[in-house]
């Protein structure tokens, strides 16, 4: 499953929504690909019956805007002030916090993000994290028909 979080009427923070609807569009064979808003009950819910979930969020961490992560959330604690932009108290790490505590994580947990430059009220992406897309996408695309076993090859 690909989970595409935010919010495309704020900039940046739109980035999981756009990510998601393109991956649909990519039909990668095996993947479920939603979209939340980020509210840690929902993305909860959305996760709880697939042992393999990859989520997309803008993220604002101090690096240069643009910059790509990748972290895996069994591994590596995900640090709150990631996602400060957030309008929810109970967003996606503290549903990666209480699914730890509950034993309610997935399998699998890995979260991707670019760095944000903008998440004021309005459409569209900033031109900084629109040249960074292809790139995520790309490895979103490897790593999720990595999952399914999917031998086609990636989009460039």
């Amino acid at each position: 499953m690909l989970i595409g979080v935010g919010n495309e009427y704020r900039s940046d923070d739109g980035l999981g929504i756009y990510a998601a609807r393109e991956i649909c569009r990519r039909n990668i064979p095996g993947v479920i690909v939603v979209e939340e808003n980020g509210e840690g009950a929902g993305l909860m819910e959305a996760w709880q019956e697939y042992d393999r979930v990859i989520i997309v969020d803008a993220i604002n961490s101090g690096e240069a805007s643009g910059s790509m992560l990748r972290l895996d959330a069994l591994l590596e604690e995900i640090p709150a002030r990631f996602f400060h932009y957030s309008s929810h108290a109970f967003g996606v790490v503290e549903a990666i916090n209480m699914a730890r505590v509950l034993n309610r994580l997935p399998r699998v947990l890995l979260l991707y993000g670019i760095e944000g430059k903008q998440f004021d009220v309005g459409p569209g992406l900033t031109d900084t994290v629109l040249k960074n897309m292809p790139d995520m996408l790309s490895s979103l695309e490897r790593e999720l028909r990595s999952m399914t076993g999917s031998a086609t090859e990636a989009h460039a």
